[in-house]
């Protein structure tokens, strides 16, 4: 069996779903010490970053035998819930696909670079410069992971091994949440001048809402990631069915778009908020961000997708250059000076109950970004 596929069932083996999404999940304690135990075996520094009780990065450095530039990949270890999943951490190889929960998000990218720097290290070690494979936690959350390793790993450019179909993809969207509570007043059902009814009220920000998401999609847009958008995500409010509900609470998801700032969707919720206080003076309602992350795009002439572009052409596999609509830990190492793409496998079924990743693409991917490695890390060209 390859050892990138041998390693990719190992992972897909161990439960590291994500306990922020599911309380008392394990996360990625099990998960972090097979990696580094792996990254051992190979021959790579292995560092170890506790993020959280129980989370820690597992980061492995291949260094070169001459200073040049440092190239890193990056891949989370952490995957959501497997509600209505019959057995989703047994590694099932059927019709050239491997299932199985996190087989596709994202531990076959997390297999391919770290087979990817075995590859080097077995065939004579990096030439020049420095190889960081940094696996890190709670991507599918708020991505702690990400933001810890930054702060310890600068490198020149990254590659996140995010399922892309082998696609450079060189922007995505971000995202903020927004709580919107609006207010009404408590009384008994039969007495409506008594009461105000804080549902109904919540109904005028919805109506305006929706109003706002067509608009968004209706605007022309970004050549990568298409448009922006929002959704009503939760919605709760009242107490019992004979009394006016004295408050509703809505939670919200706006995607944004690279070029937006993250405050965008609460700017236009608090719009909306400000022109209904204008109609309706008794009208209260407030508005307030729960947690954002920003868009990200790097320019698709930059070295770094130029260079994977090469790489790929080299091995007569198909060049394509695009966007994706969700977002990753690339804006995060980005945004804090690390230019980075997409680049992984393709298969199909994130999140849901059948999840499965291409076999041949595991490999494919790992041997390009090897290849990748050794020519970025040699050259003086930023």
């Amino acid at each position: 069996m390859d050892p990138a596929i041998r390693l990719l069932r190992e992972l897909v083996a161990i439960n590291s779903v994500n306990p922020t999404l599911v309380p008392g999940a394990p996360g990625e304690a099990a998960i972090a010490e097979a990696i580094a135990a792996g990254m051992t075996r190979i021959g790579l520094d292995v560092h170890r970053q506790h993020v959280a009780p129980g989370r820690p990065n597992t980061i492995g450095i291949l260094e070169g035998r001459r200073k040049g530039r440092t190239l890193m990949f990056c891949g989370h270890v952490d995957t959501v819930g497997v509600a209505g999943m019959a057995e989703p951490f047994t590694p099932v190889e059927r019709g050239g696909r491997l299932y199985g929960r996190g087989a596709q998000d994202m531990k076959s990218g997390v297999s391919a670079m770290i087979c990817a720097a075995q590859k080097i290290a077995e065939s004579g070690g990096l030439d020049a410069g420095r190889l960081i494979i940094a696996a890190v936690v709670d991507e599918e959350h708020s991505s702690i992971g990400a933001d810890a390793l930054v702060k310890e790993f600068p490198a020149d450019a990254a590659v996140v091994t995010e399922p892309t179909d082998l696609e450079i993809t060189v922007g995505h969207k971000g995202f903020a949440w927004v709580e919107v509570e609006v207010l009404g007043r408590a009384a008994h059902g039969s007495r409506p001048k008594e009461g105000e009814d804080a549902i109904l009220r919540m109904g005028r920000v919805l109506g305006r809402l929706e109003a706002v998401d067509r608009d968004l999609q209706a605007r022309a847009p970004h050549p990568l990631v298409g448009t922006g958008s929002l959704h009503a995500s939760t919605i709760e409010g009242g107490r019992e069915l004979s009394s006016y509900p004295d408050s509703a609470r809505l939670q919200m998801e706006r995607r944004t778009l690279p070029g937006e700032l993250e405050s965008q969707a609460l700017a236009e919720v608090q719009s909306i908020l400000d022109d209904l206080r204008r109609e309706d003076p008794a009208f209260r309602g407030e508005a307030r961000a729960m947690f954002s992350r920003p868009a990200y795009e790097v320019a698709a002439d930059h070295e770094l997708p130029v260079a994977l572009a090469g790489v790929l052409r080299d091995a007569h596999l198909p060049v394509r250059t695009g966007g994706a609509s969700f977002w990753t830990d690339a804006a995060v190492l980005g945004h804090a000076g690390i230019p980075s793409v997409l680049f992984g496998p393709g298969g199909a079924g994130l999140h849901s109950t059948e999840e499965y990743v291409s076999i041949g693409d595991v490999t494919t991917c790992r041997d390009v970004l090897a290849e990748l490695a050794r020519r970025f890390c040699a050259s003086t060209i930023l």
